[in-house]
């Protein structure tokens, strides 16, 4: 076992210790940059897993939270409310559309999605309608790393696929790109509508399952589906929320209402964790009784945690107060243009763009570590998985900083 100081303590995330390379330290970060020691800085070509859409150390974020800070850091949920959690509920609520009124705070992407199948599972026992312990998720899928949430994503494909054995089983279908994938996910509704207790789906883009894209279309066909055969449909909007697609929530360009719709990565504008569950006026009702039995038992210890709900509140300030779409789309456009002419490099059998998601598929899996190290070299710092390379920037991205990733994907793909 390795002794090299100063991280043989600490386990990593989707890294076998063994022979991994030292990872890099940043010290310091601004803008869409990251600072490591020694001074080196690397342009941030995937805003920390999405979530950095301000870029980073924006003033008015810092400010919100140091404001905070020195009022009331923590208090428990149970039982006490605080202003920042009021606020943001009721802000959440007014930005969505329909009747998404009824926000659970959590601290996590996975744990949002635990709270949402908990709450779709319940939904029916609180009904009196025993038996619905399944839900219908989609081949290519990903929902995060807890167990509830691992058992919906890809059974096959996904980095889950080893844990099968220890996950409830679920029901999958090819999501409805075709006729004939249409009329095979209204088959399988209804021969296991009896079990199913929700569908659950990434709308517009399955992230980590790939960067795979689908249009509007495809997700309208999924929700006429779900509301045909009487299931809730989950929106799994973790990735895709908060302008990544181009619009404030990929649903919007769909034009639906899910039932259910998760929440995180981007809700707090990088700075830490929260995540957000948020139902339909049908589900809470489900919960509304004279039976405790029928409360919705969950409660994360920092669910509505107010130093980031005062995070949360200011990056919604934002949204309202730049031009945070404008920029998005502007990035889409760049990225379509930058990325484009890959399509006919050797070994790329696919480019993908949109909003700020830009994305180039390999006709099979690189040398990752290679790929990494060759993008390290140009000063970017981009994490290649399976068998794509792509680009997730901050919104605020400068046309420089932007520039600079895609002239360096391109020329790592074209050597």
């Amino acid at each position: 076992m390795s002794s090299d100081e100063p991280s043989r303590h600490l386990w990593r995330p989707y890294t076998q210790m063994r022979g991994a390379a030292p990872p890099l330290e940043a010290v310091t970060t601004h803008s869409s940059r990251i600072v490591l020691a020694g001074g080196r800085e690397l342009v941030d070509g995937i805003a920390s897993w999405w979530t950095a859409v301000h870029g980073y150390n924006h003033p008015h974020i810092a400010r919100a939270v140091a404001d905070q800070l020195a009022r009331m850091p923590h208090v428990m949920f149970g039982g006490l409310t605080h202003a920042p959690a009021e606020r943001l509920a009721a802000r959440l609520a007014a930005l969505l559309p329909g009747d998404l009124d009824h926000v659970f705070l959590s601290d996590s992407g996975s744990v949002a999605v635990e709270v949402a199948l908990k709450m779709a599972a319940q939904m029916w026992l609180n009904r009196g309608v025993n038996g619905r312990t399944k839900v219908l998720g989609f081949r290519g899928g990903y929902h995060g790393d807890t167990m509830g949430a691992m058992s919906v994503c890809d059974p096959e494909e996904g980095m889950h696929r080893r844990f099968g054995a220890y996950l409830p089983t679920q029901v999958f279908c090819d999501l409805p790109r075709t006729q004939a994938e249409t009329e095979a996910l209204d088959r399988m509704l209804a021969a296991h509508r009896e079990t199913l207790a929700a569908v659950i789906v990434e709308p517009l883009v399955q992230g980590a399952g790939g960067m795979r894209m689908h249009p509007p279309e495809v997700l309208a066909t999924v929700a006429a589906l779900a509301r045909r055969h009487g299931l809730p449909l989950i929106a799994d909007e973790i990735f895709t929320g908060f302008g990544r697609t181009g619009t404030l929530f990929a649903c919007a360009q769909a034009g639906i209402v899910p039932d259910i719709l998760c929440l995180s990565k981007a809700l707090t504008g990088g700075t830490m964790a929260l995540a957000a569950t948020i139902a339909r006026t049908e589900v809470f009702e489900a919960f509304w009784s004279e039976d405790p039995a029928s409360a919705l038992m969950h409660g994360p210890t920092f669910m509505a945690n107010p130093l980031a709900c005062a995070a949360a509140n200011a990056s919604l300030d934002l949204f309202e107060t730049e031009p945070r779409l404008a920029q998005a789309n502007a990035i889409a456009a760049r990225l379509a243009d930058g990325l484009e002419p890959l399509r006919r490099a050797p070994g790329v059998a696919d480019v993908r763009v949109l909003g700020a998601i830009g994305a180039v598929q390999f006709a099979k899996a690189p040398d990752l570590p290679g790929l990494k190290a060759r993008l390290l070299d140009r000063g970017v710092w981009v994490r290649p998985f399976g068998d794509i390379v792509y680009l997730t920037p901050a919104l605020t991205i400068g046309a420089a900083d932007l520039d600079r990733l895609i002239e360096a994907i391109t020329a790592v793909v074209t050597e």
